[in-house]
């Protein structure tokens, strides 16, 4: 991280900008490498990890002007930018990630098309967020369902919770006391993947799922999109759970069952 040494935003007589991340890349389509900037400001000083007034610039490799895009989500930690192509049209799309350092570990993502030098925003986290909603509801027998708008359902065992957990929620029969719901977290998590190896970016998108509260985690809504030509849209979804520590005589058991095996073999 460095000052900016230049642009515009320096006439706001501000010496606290810094470069935050530099990327180079044809975003514009013209065949010339362009420049592509994050900067912000640090107001707390640059060992705070916190960044405001956080904005794209770019930087025209032919005309070697300047155009700069102010996200609506522009505060924040760890922002960086991603160039790579997600509709298919060879020129390399901008993606911006910025972390909230919320408790709930969710974060804002833009990606801009700048085709033209001619800015076109074609995916934001919150509309995502709107868009794909969940419900999380616990049910009998150490089970909690996760149910979307998009028609797809999901079940996950939450025996590997302990006695402790699960006594507090159920009774001896293993039905629930009360009824208990939980919820999906916005995007956390936002991944450039070139599923098809031709050069073309979708998007692997991760959210958490929690249970009676923040921090009680269940697992993850793992989404993957692909661009149709208008928008992101999912083309397979799964929920990723979390595993568990096996105890360690049955870990030791199962190791021995998988080496007396291959010595058998």
């Amino acid at each position: 991280m460095y000052l900016c040494p230049l642009y515009s935003l320096r006439q706001r007589n501000k010496s606290n900008i810094f470069v935050l991340d530099f990327k180079q890349g044809d975003v514009n389509g013209d065949l010339i490498i362009d420049n592509v900037y994050l900067v912000g400001e640090k107001p707390y000083g640059i060992e705070s990890p916190f960044v405001n007034n956080i904005t794209l610039l770019i930087q025209d490799g032919r005309t070697k002007a300047f155009y700069n895009i102010v996200p609506k989500e522009n505060a924040g930690y760890n922002p960086t930018i991603f160039l790579g192509d997600f509709t298919g049209d060879k020129v390399s799309d901008i993606l911006i990630s910025i972390d909230s350092g919320g408790s709930g570990g969710y974060a804002f993502y833009y990606i801009y098309s700048f085709m033209n030098n001619t800015p076109i925003k074609i995916f934001d986290h919150e509309k995502f967020n709107q868009k794909y909603t969940y419900k999380v509801i616990y049910k009998d027998y150490y089970k909690v369902e996760v149910e979307g708008n998009n028609s797809k359902k999901y079940i996950i065992d939450i025996k590997y919770k302990g006695k402790e957990y699960l006594s507090e929620i159920y009774d001896a029969k293993g039905k629930l006391k009360e009824p208990i719901e939980g919820w999906v977290n916005p995007l956390g998590e936002l991944y450039p993947v070139d599923f098809q190896r031709n050069g073309t970016y979708g998007l692997y998108a991760s959210q958490r799922i929690a249970g009676r509260y923040n921090a009680d985690g269940l697992g993850y809504v793992q989404t993957s999109l692909d661009w149709n030509g208008e928008n992101f849209v999912p083309f397979f979804q799964t929920i990723g759970i979390l595993g568990w520590n096996l105890p360690p005589l049955r870990l030791c058991l199962e190791m021995g069952d998988s080496f007396l095996s291959s010595s058998l073999a």
